[in-house]
C-alpha cells in the first residue's frame, strides 16, 4: 500500500506531486489537500504521509489529525473537508464507472468486468482519478498497462 506506482515514476523521487497512495488516503480520511499546501511540506513530511497507515478507524483518525496539524503548521490554513461519499465506487462497486470505461475506449483498451473486479481498491481509485474529465492525464494508459489490463 505504501509503494508508488510505476506510472508516477517521473516525479516519485522528489514527490513534487501528490502521489496516488496519498490521494487515496486523503479520500479515506476526508481531507482536501491542495498542491500548494503539499509543496510547503518537507521531503520527510511528504514521505511520512506516504508511509503512515490509514486502514483501521484509529489509523484513519490518526492520519487525519496529523495531516490537519501539518497543514495548519505549514500554511496557517485550516484543512478543508472532502464531502463524505457513502460508498465510493472504487471501494466496493462492481460496476465500471462511465468515465473509466470511456477513457479506456479512447486509448483503445477494452476494459471488462473481469478486469475491473480483479483490481485492488487503490488501482480502481487511481483509474477513476486519472479518467476524470478535469484531469488531463497521460498516465491513464500506463496505469492500465501497469495493472495488466491492456
Amino acid at each position: 500500500m505504501n509503494d508508488l506506482f510505476q506510472f508516477e515514476a517521473d516525479f516519485s523521487a522528489s514527490l513534487r506531486c501528490i502521489p496516488m497512495q496519498v490521494r487515496y488516503k486523503l479520500d479515506i480520511c476526508r481531507i482536501k489537500l491542495k498542491l500548494p499546501q503539499w509543496n510547503r511540506f518537507s521531503a520527510e513530511e511528504r514521505h511520512q504521509l506516504l508511509k503512515l497507515p490509514c486502514h483501521t478507524p484509529a489509523e484513519v483518525q490518526s492520519y487525519r489529525s496529523f495531516l490537519q496539524q501539518l497543514i495548519e503548521a505549514k500554511t496557517g490554513e485550516v484543512a478543508a473537508e472532502l464531502p463524505i461519499e457513502a460508498d465510493p465506487n472504487w471501494q466496493k462497486d462492481p460496476n465500471i464507472p462511465d468515465s473509466v470505461h470511456e477513457k479506456a475506449r479512447e486509448v483503445g483498451v477494452c476494459l471488462t468486468m473481469v478486469h475491473w473486479v480483479a483490481l485492488s481498491p487503490i488501482q480502481r481509485f487511481a483509474l477513476i482519478k486519472l479518467s476524470r474529465s478535469n484531469h488531463v492525464s497521460h498516465n491513464f494508459l500506463p496505469a492500465l498497462r501497469e495493472f495488466q489490463v491492456s
